[in-house]
């Protein structure tokens, strides 16, 4: 009697831990950095973007839910701007600027709204495991990495690997492949939380004799 009753204790005890113990799926984690982003209202970093054989990079400033502006320094002058309403490209090059209605896009992966996004149109794994591995081979900067395969073939990328910081929950990170097998990565530095962002930073002033060109993405289907 004593041999069953210890038995029905560890049983019903090990019920108990079970419970208790959330298993961290490669969903879940996704979860759990999008939490992360919900609670940022400003973000401010060093961005640094590779495209097939072309680099750009500048700063990223966002304010949360939609404000998006990137001022490159290389190429130098060049600025997107997200509004909420329009996406706005400046080439100072051809003095030129682009304007593309963009209403509800939301202002990119690296906030709540994309990465909520992101879990519906991907289906996430961890690379290696929950365990924190090195970003890049032979690099003292640990990552947690997740893998994101997309789930219809409308996606514009086949597969996305997000680089996730352990501590912060932010994404340090993004590696995209394309349709056409074009590797585009994004990488972010120097990350500022929560600082002053003036609203006016997202009103773009046109310089002096530069050509308007609306819609540009539809341009070459007309």
């Amino acid at each position: 009697m004593k041999k069953g009753l210890f038995l029905t204790v560890l049983l019903i005890s090990g019920i108990f831990l079970l419970q208790a113990q959330e298993i961290l799926t490669a969903g879940r984690y996704l979860e759990q950095v999008a939490e992360r982003y919900s609670s940022i209202r400003t973000y401010v970093a060093q961005i640094n973007i590779q495209s097939g054989g072309s680099q750009m990079s500048g700063r990223v400033y966002a304010m949360m839910p939609n404000f998006l502006r990137i001022d490159f320094s290389y190429p130098a002058e060049q600025v997107i701007l997200y509004d909420g309403e329009n996406l706005m490209v400046f080439l100072p090059g051809e003095r030129a600027i682009l304007n593309q209605s963009a209403a509800g896009q939301g202002a990119g992966v690296a906030t709540a709204r994309g990465l909520n996004l992101l879990k519906r149109n991907y289906v996430p794994a961890f690379v290696v495991g929950p365990a924190p591995v090195p970003i890049e081979p032979g690099s003292n900067e640990m990552v947690i990495k997740l893998k994101l395969a997309r789930r219809s073939p409308g996606e514009g990328f086949t597969e996305i690997i997000m680089d996730i910081s352990p501590d912060s929950k932010l994404i340090r990170r993004i590696t995209g492949r394309t349709i056409t097998d074009t590797t585009v990565r994004f990488d972010f530095y120097g990350v500022s939380l929560n600082t002053g962002i003036p609203e006016r930073l997202f009103v773009f002033e046109s310089p002096p004799a530069s050509n308007m060109y609306n819609n540009f993405l539809l341009r070459g289907t007309d």
